[in-house]
């Protein structure tokens, strides 16, 4: 079993800044890729960006240029940069990984882009 929790979100305003951060119980190196989803009401869950053990970044479209997914080694987690956050950001973020042939998630923390 592995643990994934998730820490950082809140409420902020249009073109303000969060950053997200994914601690797991087992070592972010010992799977091939991490990633961030998110989840608006009534939208389907959707990948936000990605990370591998090589350090191969994979991000949305809506959000290039605004997030940043980075691997923090000493505090073993995942964390996810946002810049310039809209409201269309404004959903549930869920951190994953693979590890033991299947996927694992986090609880999810609500981050809200609002004025």
């Amino acid at each position: 079993q592995v643990q994934l929790v998730e820490s950082g979100g809140g409420l902020v305003q249009p073109g303000g800044s969060l950053r997200l951060s994914c601690a797991g119980s087992r070592s972010i190196f010992s799977t091939i890729v991490m990633g961030w989803y998110r989840q608006a009401p009534g939208k389907e869950r959707e990948l936000v960006a990605s990370i591998t053990k090589y350090d191969m970044t994979r991000y949305a479209d809506s959000v290039k240029g605004r997030f940043t997914i980075s691997r923090n080694n000493a505090k073993n987690t995942v964390d996810l940069q946002m810049n310039s956050l809209k409201l269309e950001d404004t959903a549930v973020y869920y951190c994953t990984g693979f590890w033991d042939g299947r996927d694992y998630w986090g609880q999810g923390t609500q981050v809200t882009v609002s004025s």
